[in-house]
């Protein structure tokens, strides 16, 4: 679906809070993720959802990683067994997109994800996050209206309606050449785009989502065309 929390978005809402787990070999304590996190990503425009986990260690690159769901399944598995690689540092993991929600559930129930991997200097790490099915609704995008024309390229107020509880909103607005990603805190219903970002007769895609304190986040799309002269 998308769309990196700031690192994504982000600047990066990490979807779950970590905390020490795993059962690494006796006498080598394994250290937590610098990112575990796992949560839920819904387009409300398009009606699909997501699962998506985000995982960094630290500095080095991990040789292996795995995440356990509560059930005991292994939902993640990677590797760069190979030392002259470095291992990878960073991972996101996106699921398919169903509009069958209750299917998604199904294959990543609610509760704790034990995620595991090493690194290349031997280190170990180890955390556990909790995942919610709760989505939170959608935001409605005010200004601009979704398909106006004409819009002016500099002033522009891109505004919506609040969502409770929400803790954060992430703006985009993307077009072939330029992705922008902010992340707002929970109060905010607008963002002034800076002036210089949107160019004369353009078409650009616009994306407003809320998120959650856990991390799950639904997001809305629309689109509106810069006039062709400043």
């Amino acid at each position: 679906m998308r769309r990196a929390f700031v690192s994504g978005l982000t600047a990066v809402v990490l979807a779950a809070s970590c905390a020490g787990g795993g059962a690494p070999p006796p006498g080598e304590p394994a250290a937590p993720f610098a990112v575990a996190s796992v949560h839920f990503e819904q387009n409300a425009t398009d009606g699909d959802v997501e699962v998506v986990f985000e995982v960094k260690g630290g500095d080095d690159g991990l040789t292996s990683l795995t995440v356990t769901a509560p059930d005991g399944r292994t939902v993640v598995s990677a590797s760069s067994p190979d030392s002259s690689t470095m291992g990878v540092r960073q991972y996101r993991f996106e699921s398919p997109e169903p509009t069958d929600a209750a299917r998604l559930k199904a294959a990543y129930p609610e509760g704790a994800y034990r995620f595991a991997a090493a690194a290349t200097t031997g280190e170990r790490y180890a955390s556990e996050v909790t995942l919610s099915h709760r989505l939170p609704p959608a935001a409605a995008v005010l200004t601009p209206a979704d398909e106006a024309e004409d819009v002016a390229v500099r002033g522009v107020r891109v505004t919506w309606t609040p969502v409770p509880d929400a803790a954060a909103y992430v703006v985009t607005i993307e077009e072939a050449d330029l992705t922008l990603s902010v992340t707002l805190p929970g109060t905010a219903t607008a963002f002034a785009v800076p002036d210089g970002v949107l160019q004369p007769g353009r078409e650009y895609t616009l994306a407003v989502g809320a998120v959650l304190p856990g991390g799950n986040a639904s997001f809305v799309e629309t689109s509106f065309a810069t006039a062709g002269k400043e």
